[in-house]
């Protein structure tokens, strides 16, 4: 029986000649990622266990970005321990207010993960680099702090399910609104501890930024990792960023899966999920006059250019609704750079929007966006489950960033074409 993409990299990293479902296997890392939440967990425990040095100065990355700047004094000291770590251990990969951005896009936009990789971070939302092909998943802050001193990790092999993409998508349509599709269908356990294995015609339609953005929510399916088949259109992301050989692994024919599904692009309708599960997706255009208090876009989910163009293109000659406040996130420094170029910002402002430097803030209910009580938020963030970004009596509904701009215009949830 042949072997899926995810079994293919996880024997060559354990140095095995193949792999199976459930087998127990130890398999060298190419990247470990931290956060200036996670990272100080991990940090005690690799000194506590006696270790000076990481294992490969550039094969860790600890980014600052769940409350950076400081929103506080807890914070500050969380990040001045991870700034201190990375000076003491020469870490090459540390990002902190100025070169930062969320971590999930700030890895794949610096070239520091690419096709054939194994990543772990200690963060549930790695997942997203299996867009690039890799094998990538979250781990808890002592599995980081292993993989930081040996560059090895402990892994089941997951079993898989594929996903045949056919057709494309239509107007005001993006992989946000398929992958809530996809879990509105199989529930946020459908894919509980499996390999969600993305292929088929209709892949070569679906942008770097769709597939980023659907890798990471994988996670939100109970999925070990998500990956996509490796092809022109990684290929020519990679270019100039991957400044190493890259290898691509490709599905056997044979291959053995749990579960095949096919999913018709075309078919796909710009899509919300109602509180308080990811699963709840419905079409915009049925829920009806649901009223909005906030709007986020951003996150590691999508804040990246492309979202920031959509929603740009929204808010131009329009404006935020009354009573409805609206927060822009680009994701990196660099995509913050390109919306000031390309006359992003005077559109937001001038629309009675507020753009924050990069954060993950508002989405985990950090800072930069908490809820009151009762109040009705709609995001292009990943979660939406009680009191996800603030008070427990408060409401997310997830979309993607069309959805998301049209509904902060209109002040209650829309179909993005009605505009």
């Amino acid at each position: 029986m042949g072997m899926t993409m995810t079994e293919k990299i996880l024997a060559a990293h354990a140095g095995l000649e193949s792999v199976k479902a459930g087998q127990l296997i130890m398999a060298d890392l190419d990247m470990v990622l931290g956060n200036d939440i996670t990272s100080p967990v991990a940090i005690n425990e690799f000194k506590k266990y006696g270790f000076k040095e990481v294992f490969d100065k550039e094969k860790v990355s600890l980014v600052m970005d769940h409350f950076v700047p400081n929103k506080d004094i807890k914070a500050a000291q969380q990040t001045k321990q991870c700034r201190c770590f990375a000076s003491e251990c020469s870490i090459k990969n540390y990002y902190d207010v100025g070169d930062m951005g969320i971590e999930h896009a700030l890895l794949p936009e610096k070239g520091l993960v690419g096709p054939g990789d194994v990543v772990i971070g200690a963060d549930s939302h790695t997942c997203t680099y299996g867009a690039l092909g890799a094998f990538s998943t979250g781990v808890g802050s002592t599995d980081m702090a292993a993989g930081m001193a040996t560059g090895k990790a402990w892994f089941k092999v997951p079993g898989a399910i594929r996903f045949n993409l056919t057709g494309k998508l239509g107007r005001c349509c993006s992989g946000k609104d398929v992958i809530l599709h996809i879990i509105s269908q199989i529930g946020v356990d459908g894919a509980l501890y499996k390999s969600m294995e993305f292929g088929g015609e209709g892949l070569a339609g679906l942008t770097m930024d769709d597939r980023l953005c659907m890798a990471n929510m994988a996670i939100e399916a109970g999925a070990k990792n998500g990956i996509f088949e490796v092809d022109d259109v990684t290929l020519a992301y990679c270019e100039g960023r991957v400044k190493r050989p890259i290898k691509v692994y490709k599905p056997d024919e044979d291959a053995e899966y749990d579960q095949i599904i096919n999913i018709d692009l075309s078919a796909i309708q710009p899509t919300v999920a109602c509180p308080h599960l990811p699963e709840n997706g419905r079409n915009a255009s049925e829920l009806g006059d649901v009223r909005i208090d906030q709007c986020v876009i951003g996150s590691c989910t999508n804040g990246r250019l492309s979202d920031m163009e959509t929603a740009a293109e929204i808010f131009r000659d329009r404006h935020v609704a009354k009573g409805v406040r609206c927060i822009i996130i680009p994701a990196t420094q660099s995509i913050y750079l390109e919306c000031v170029k390309k006359g992003y910002m005077e559109i937001f402002i001038n629309a009675g929007c507020v753009v924050s430097t990069p954060t993950c803030g508002p989405c985990l209910g950090g800072y930069m966006g908490i809820l009151a009580e009762d109040e009705v938020a709609i995001a292009t963030t990943n979660r939406n489950f009680v009191g996800r970004m603030g008070h427990v009596t408060s409401k997310i509904y997830l979309s993607s960033p069309a959805t998301a701009a049209a509904s902060a215009v209109k002040g209650y949830i829309c179909d993005p074409r009605e505009l």
